[in-house]
């Protein structure tokens, strides 16, 4: 699937897609290819990187977030 474009400057993430997204899955080439496409898209990353085992497979988190858009901390 293309993924939709926007210009890294833009004041709002393309296509009405959130400003903070928080990726997860297995930690797998998809997922690292996920955040990749976050990225290319302009997201940035936001916090490290978190890790559990859930008995079975290693799930991983990344969060991004859009620039330029006030995120503010509860």
């Amino acid at each position: 699937m293309p993924l939709p474009s926007a210009p890294p400057t833009a004041a709002a993430p393309p296509d009405g897609m959130p400003s903070y997204r928080l990726l997860t899955g297995p930690d797998d080439a998809a997922f690292c290819r996920r955040v990749s496409d976050a990225l290319a898209l302009g997201y940035v990353l936001h916090g490290s990187p978190a890790a559990t085992f859930n008995g079975q497979t290693v799930i991983v988190a990344q969060a991004v977030i859009w620039p330029g858009v006030r995120h503010t901390t509860l």
